[in-house]
């Protein structure tokens, strides 16, 4: 399985901007999809974004379309997670999850591979 390491969390006030990273070290066939999830504490982890390696696929939870964006660099094994507009209720520690597919269902239990998260902390 691949080593996923997240970065970029941080503190910043409503209305403001952060961008996460998630590299992906020995990628394979096993990181075909890369998704972010956040989960407050007491809470279940809830899907945020997903991607394919190519770009070709992606998909937004509604709560974050129209403000967040994910992207892909493969020359780096990276993706990215643009937040902008961000609201208090975004506040949550947001992981990298990787499968080797691609479905309409993202289950937090279908990912496989997981980074150890990072905090984002949204102040109003």
């Amino acid at each position: 399985q691949a080593q996923l390491v997240e970065s970029g969390g941080g503190l910043v006030q409503a209305g403001g901007s952060l961008r996460l990273s998630c590299a992906a070290f020995g990628r394979t066939f096993s990181t075909y999809a890369m998704a972010w999830f956040r989960q407050v504490s007491g809470k279940e982890r809830d899907f945020v974004a997903a991607i394919t390696w190519s770009g070709g696929s992606t998909r937004y939870a509604d709560s974050v379309k129209g403000r967040f964006t994910m992207t892909a660099d493969n020359a780096r094994n990276t993706v990215y997670l643009q937040m902008n507009s961000l609201k208090p209720e975004d506040t949550a520690l947001y992981y990298c999850a990787a499968r080797p597919y691609w479905s309409a269902s993202f289950s937090p239990s279908t990912f496989r591979s997981w980074g150890q998260g990072t905090q984002v902390t949204v102040s109003s």
